[in-house]
């Protein structure tokens, strides 16, 4: 699986940590940067995970940004990613198998090295379960949300 990952400079000092973990969970990392803890936007490193999970060039990603809130938030106004902040394992994968969440968002002033390296793979291994007979219940709550995604703007 592709992965990719970006990172503003609050979360370029786990970059490594989280790159590492994306290749011992057998994923192929697509770094995005930063690369250095120069001050940078956040929103201009979420829009490149999101436009790599738009056009399917990853299937996940991973977003690391000072508290994950900021990452999170914007990759959500993205059609078709479904970012949460997770800082424990079972969201990390909950997110996946219940709510067909595709992208991670980390807080690295927040969670240290040995944290990412669990939430990483937890994230990575875990697979969306409303395809499988038994899951009709998550489907139908998955396509909900595709139908708010469409909604878009309500003009007065």
């Amino acid at each position: 699986m592709k992965v990719v990952v970006g990172f503003d400079h609050a979360g370029f000092p786990l970059k490594k940590n989280v790159l590492d973990a994306v290749r011992n969970a057998g994923c192929e990392p697509i770094d995005v940067g930063t690369d250095s803890a120069d001050p940078v936007d956040f929103p201009d490193f979420t829009e490149k995970v999101g436009r790599a999970i738009q056009s399917g060039e990853a299937e996940r990603g991973i977003l690391v940004c000072g508290s994950g809130i900021g990452a999170c938030i914007a990759a959500n106004k993205m059609k078709g990613v479904y970012a949460s902040i997770c800082h424990d394992t079972y969201s990390a994968a909950q997110g996946v198998m219940h709510d067909d969440m595709n992208v991670l968002c980390l807080g690295g002033r927040v969670i240290g090295p040995e944290l990412a390296k669990s939430l990483i793979p937890a994230f990575l291994n875990a697979r969306y379960l409303g395809n499988d007979a038994g899951g009709e219940r998550l489907a139908r709550r998955v396509e909900k949300i595709h139908k708010l995604e469409d909604i878009g703007n309500l003009e007065e």
